[in-house]
């Protein structure tokens, strides 16, 4: 990997810090505690409200969401290199998001931030036997079929036996028609890997359809995935595609097209628009304070402590609290005083947490055929995903960024750090940066040229960038320190809804019960939405609640999902759900 930058920037501050007053106290209407896409939601909805807030995030505004510069890279007036904690992707099932989209002022857009999303055209699933290209389809005969179609192509693809990929099939029907008890109540206590029977099958299923999938869609392990959170995503991503080629379907739910991405980087694109927008509805920022101390009198919050990196202290004063830190850090701040208030924090102890973090490829040339679309990489080490972003943004990158000779950039998803890779047989927490940046490479060639075409070439290459995210100290493995939940198997009981018992603490972040059910920007906004409706409530507020986008399923299967509300009640399984037959000898 010689001649790459290949070093961990330093990430850039979203907005200038704020002037803060010279007595170390703050008072506000509302404070919110992280600036990622929850606690800039919440920000949002409250300050087209006439609400006073205040955010306050220790690092960059944006969170996982925000670009990332790669420091002293840009020269001849460029702007430095961008880098990313992962590439953004905009499923169609994503309705609050494009909803705040909307409402983020652009100049040139009638649709605000929203005309910043581009379409993807097609998708490529890569597997040891070959590659498999997915254009959106909708198959007249119904979703049965769609689905059926889909999932019987990826399992060919894969070399999976016939009989097993109909058993799959199956399954997915079964999770389509079961009701929201049964989901509930027996999908959300089953591992995916226990509810596909993948031990009964073959080493292609299992690689695939047991464990590819849920690493893919959202870093998580099949042995340990909740049922009922892959099946959901699993129908939200199937339906987003058929809608995307049905205008009926498309009206009919509300989605979008199946794969959209942004047309510059985050920041740019949405990030920092949304930020100057807020600004000018009145909205305070402050950066690099983190949240030390809540301080709870009887059944309320009376005040936060906030500290910088210097040491130096802020008491913050509100009407309300909006934690909108990840689990990770929020289950360090409610304490025991904060527990004793509200018992049931303590249960966000037991929620899990993986890594999936990105790193970019910065190339100077783009490949001969670059993928417009997500690439998927199901049988790869460490379960990676690409986007080949030079086919999406609007800018000359070689004008742009960089020192010109910048000419595309493949951002990559880790989704697997503990999984030996093929270069050096380790796993990515047990490498240095720069054997993490090598494997990868491999992996990305091992995929992309596997169909003759040498897509990817080592002269190319003319950098790359891994997210400052993961830290490596000498001697230990790598850590992340901006994993991602993961819903395991029963993990839904230990998900705090928005509103807590303290009568003025209020969580908006991707951990909260919401209806999209997973660990996303959508679930994040979701959360901060729900928020300001609870503070509108316990408020007292006659401002208009925030609307909240929900999946949409097909109401052809109403009927069977009744009848299975029966059975489930009863003690019976879903109609369709069978054992699967004798593995021949």
């Amino acid at each position: 990997m010689a001649g790459t930058y290949g070093l961990l920037g330093r990430p850039a501050m979203a907005a200038a810090r704020s002037r803060l007053p010279p007595a170390g106290r703050l008072a506000t209407g509302v404070v919110v505690l992280g600036g990622g896409v929850g606690g800039l939601t919440v920000a949002h909805e409250l300050a087209e409200r006439g609400f006073e807030v205040t955010v306050f995030e220790p690092k960059a505004l944006g969170g996982k969401a925000r670009s990332i510069p790669v420091a002293s890279t840009g020269t001849g007036g460029r702007a430095d290199l961008p880098g990313e904690h992962g590439f953004r992707f905009f499923p169609g099932f994503y309705k609050n998001v494009p909803d705040t989209m909307r409402r983020i002022p652009v100049a040139g857009n009638a649709n605000g931030v929203f005309d910043n999303l581009v379409d993807a055209q097609q998708e490529l699933f890569v597997f040891d036997s070959g590659q498999m290209w997915l254009f959106p389809s909708f198959d007249q005969a119904g979703f049965a079929e769609g689905m059926r179609s889909l999932v019987t192509a990826v399992g060919l693809a894969s070399k999976v036996p016939p009989n097993e990929i109909e058993y799959f099939v199956r399954k997915m029907e079964v999770f389509q028609t079961s009701s929201d008890a049964r989901r509930v109540g027996e999908w959300e206590k089953v591992p995916w890997w226990d509810y596909v029977n993948a031990e009964r099958f073959s080493p292609e299923y299992q690689r695939v359809f047991g464990t590819g999938l849920t690493k893919d869609l959202v870093a998580a392990k099949g042995t340990k995935a909740s049922t009922r959170t892959i099946g959901l995503v699993a129908l939200a991503l199937v339906y987003a595609s058929m809608a995307q080629a049905s205008p009926q379907v498309r009206q009919q739910s509300g989605y979008g097209a199946a794969d959209r991405l942004l047309d510059a980087p985050t920041s740019e694109a949405w990030i920092d628009p949304w930020v100057a927008h807020l600004r000018s509805m009145g909205v305070r920022f402050v950066t690099g304070y983190n949240v030390s101390k809540l301080q709870v009198v009887g059944d309320r919050i009376t005040a936060a402590t906030v500290v910088n990196g210097s040491g130096a202290r802020l008491r913050v004063e509100a009407d309300h609290y909006v934690a909108a830190m990840p689990v990770e850090k929020a289950r360090i701040l409610f304490d025991e005083p904060v527990r004793g208030a509200d018992p049931s924090l303590a249960r966000l102890d037991a929620l899990e947490y993986d890594y999936m973090n990105g790193i970019q490829f910065f190339l100077g040339r783009m490949p001969a055929h670059p993928v417009k679309g997500h690439v998927a990489y199901l049988e790869s080490r460490w379960a990676l995903t690409s986007i080949d972003q030079g086919a999406f943004w609007k800018r000359n990158l070689a004008t742009t960024y960089g020192d010109g000779r910048l000419r595309d950039i493949l951002s990559v998803d880790i989704s697997d750090f503990f999984t030996p890779g093929i270069v050096y047989g380790k796993a990515a927490v047990d490498c240095t940066p720069q054997q993490i940046a090598a494997e990868c490479w491999a992996q990305l060639k091992q995929g992309l040229n596997a169909s003759g075409d040498a897509e990817l070439s080592d002269d190319m290459l003319i950098g790359w960038f891994l997210d400052p995210a993961v830290v490596f100290s000498q001697g230990r493995r790598a850590v992340s320190t901006e994993p991602l939940l993961i819903n395991t198997a029963g993990s839904l009981a230990n998900r705090p809804d928005a509103g807590t018992d303290i009568e003025n603490l209020f969580l908006a972040a991707d951990y909260v019960r919401c209806n999209v059910d997973l660990a996303t920007m959508e679930g994040a906004n979701e959360a901060g939405r729900q928020a300001v409706n609870a503070i509108l409530d316990r408020s007292g507020s006659t401002a208009a609640k925030v609307t909240l986008g929900t999946l949409w399923e097909p109401p052809q299967y109403d009927s069977a999902k009744q009848v299975d509300e029966q059975r489930y009640h009863a003690g019976q399984p879903n109609a369709l759900d069978a054992p699967p037959a004798a593995v021949p000898a």
